[in-house]
């Protein structure tokens, strides 16, 4: 028989202050440098509202929606998609958080670029903008810097917006904000795939200095040091050549990894000091006497001994470097005095890549014959803390 006596069992007396205790008691504990999923919920002109399950909705501005410029939250986020967002700041006065996709693409992008630079990896992007430095691109969403010395074509870095360019890797320094390329260092490159060592060429001679001559060889420059002109002492290269001369050189080192040629007249003698006495038997010669250099340098690696041919000398033990790195003087740098390295345009929390949108690519408009004399170089870091030190930005 049932109590009709008996009251309901339903009334819990659950008050908002309760729930509001739930809440706390179930709440995560959100930290900036999180990554969490988030469901956007509210599209607003200037950001979105994204709810990551915390007690207010977390918000992200529209200049942190993208690595590239973002004119409207529509061009990133949907209503009601899922999907990462990193936690930017700690909650507001409103407890609201701050959300940032920009940060999550911006270290993709750098691991990307630390993974191409480890396997030498060839690159293109276009020039969007140039300075008294060089040339500025983006490679992953990233803002790179070409210095002038760097670029290897006969049009003013100006002309370059818009184009198309191959790159090599210099410098990749996500916690000092730096990616610095070569284009020249490609080019050398490209061109040193289809050259071998004891190859006869000819070449320009496209500048002089005290350590040796820069040999322009078809699109690329190669250094004459000094020590490999002739087989007698020579005071300094002015004595021998004149720049716009035509010269047969014969390649003795090919190093792609800091994109130099190295190349030799001495080698070419057919008696010691011809190359001062009677350059014309040199030119005329020089092919034979590659061979017989080929000859000797094959003997060499089999560690057989040849006679030297009638009037040469043998091949020496150690073919010179492109360029004496202790005692080589280095080319002037084409900047103007070093300038502070440009800031990354974030807000203070988030150190991430400036934001300015990518132009679109060109076509590539054909890599121009290099005809600025390269510079002697050092180590990569020298080179670059010398030439680049953050002219990134004016």
């Amino acid at each position: 028989m049932v109590n009709v006596n008996q009251k309901p069992t339903n009334d819990i007396g659950f008050t908002h202050d309760d729930f509001a205790a739930l809440l706390d008691k179930y709440d995560y504990h959100f930290s900036p440098g999180d990554i969490v999923p988030g469901t956007v919920f509210s599209l607003e002109p200037r950001g979105a509202l994204i709810d990551i399950g915390s007690k207010t909705a977390a918000y992200i501005p529209i200049q942190e929606m993208s690595i590239n410029r973002v004119d409207n939250p529509e061009e990133v986020l949907q209503s009601n998609e899922t999907r990462e967002f990193y936690i930017l700041s700690d909650e507001n006065e409103e407890g609201q958080l701050t959300l940032s996709i920009r940060r999550i693409e911006y270290m993709r992008a750098w691991e990307r670029v630390r993974q191409l630079q480890t396997e030498d990896a060839t690159v293109r992007s276009g020039v969007f903008a140039t300075n008294r430095g060089g040339a500025l691109v983006r490679i992953e969403g990233l803002r790179g810097f070409i210095p002038g010395s760097h670029i290897s074509t006969r049009k003013p870095k100006e002309d370059l917006v818009g184009e198309d360019l191959p790159l090599k890797f210099l410098e990749v320094d996500e916690e000092r904000n730096r990616l610095v390329l070569s284009h020249r260092r490609a080019l050398v490159e490209r061109k040193m795939n289809r050259l071998e060592v004891g190859e006869v060429v000819i070449g320009t001679v496209r500048g002089i200095k005290p350590y040796g001559a820069f040999i322009d060889i078809g699109g690329v420059s190669g250094l004459l040091h000094i020590s490999e002109i002739s087989h007698e002492h020579i005071d300094t290269p002015n004595s021998v050549f004149n720049v716009n001369d035509e010269l047969k050189v014969m390649i003795i080192d090919l190093d792609a990894e800091r994109g130099r040629i190295s190349l030799s007249t001495k080698q070419l003698e057919p008696e010691p000091g011809d190359m001062i006495k009677n350059r014309d038997a040199v030119f005329d010669k020089a092919e034979e006497m590659a061979a017989k250099f080929r000859e000797q340098l094959l003997a060499k690696e089999q560690g057989i001994t040849l006679e030297p041919a009638a009037g040469a000398l043998p091949v020496e033990e150690d073919v010179p470097p492109a360029v004496e790195e202790a005692q080589a003087e280095e080319a002037p740098v084409e900047t103007e005095a070093q300038v502070e390295e440009a800031p990354v345009e974030t807000e203070a929390q988030a150190q991430a890549a400036p934001v300015e949108e990518a132009p679109a690519e060109t076509e590539a408009q054909g890599e121009e014959v290099p005809v600025e004399e390269a510079p002697a170089e050092t180590e990569v870091q020298n080179e670059v803390q010398e030439e680049v030190a953050a002219t990134i930005e004016e």
